[in-house]
């Protein structure tokens, strides 16, 4: 089995970063609106000192993924899989999607201080 391109696992990288860029916030508030709920959720909240570090993983990984995607993408052999432009034009298409969820998810603690206020 082939390991996923640079560029897939660049994408997968910011995006699970955003995620734990938010889980002092959002997490609690999803498991909340789901039916999950306890004391250890209160416990998630110690993971605000880890923020930065995991805003800047997912800055570095989107900033990779779109040097891999547009400035400068890897050569393709005919035949495989990535040769067919609809393979690089549905990464980009996952890179955009990915890449504005992550900055919601990475936005959502200062909205939320600001509409607390």
């Amino acid at each position: 089995m082939k390991p996923p391109a640079a560029e897939n696992a660049s994408i997968a990288a910011g995006a699970l970063a955003a995620l734990g860029a938010s889980t002092c916030c959002v997490l609690p508030l999803a498991l909340v609106t789901v039916g999950l709920g306890g004391a250890w959720i209160a416990q998630l909240r110690a993971m605000e000192q880890f923020f930065p570090l995991f805003v800047g993983i997912a800055i570095a990984a989107f900033a990779y993924a779109f040097y891999r995607l547009y400035l400068r993408p890897a050569a393709c052999a005919p035949g495989e899989a990535c040769a067919d432009p609809t393979t690089r034009r549905r990464q980009r298409i996952a890179f955009w999607i990915t890449l504005i969820g992550a900055k919601a998810l990475i936005a959502s603690p200062y909205v939320y201080a600001a509409l607390a206020n």
